[in-house]
């Protein structure tokens, strides 16, 4: 099944768990806050361990699509 979506008429086409507004971007954010998945499926219980799973995949996948510049901190 295809957990995660992108269509212009639901947050604007940003990707979100299929079903949900939730945006992958909010599940990534809780990630960087130090959340675990069981914090995260506190915060939306209407997700199930694999829909989170889904969208740290999606967003792991969107990364490896994209170069990314990483400035080195001038010494």
């Amino acid at each position: 099944m295809t957990w995660i979506i992108c269509d212009p008429d639901i947050c604007g086409g940003k990707p979100v768990v299929c079903g949900t507004r939730i945006m992958v971007r909010n599940i990534l954010g809780m990630v960087a806050g130090g959340y675990d998945v069981a914090r995260i499926l506190q915060a939306y219980p209407q997700l199930t361990p694999e829909q989170v799973a889904a969208a740290l995949r999606y967003a792991a996948d969107a990364v490896d699509q994209h170069a990314i510049r990483i400035r080195r901190p001038k010494s």
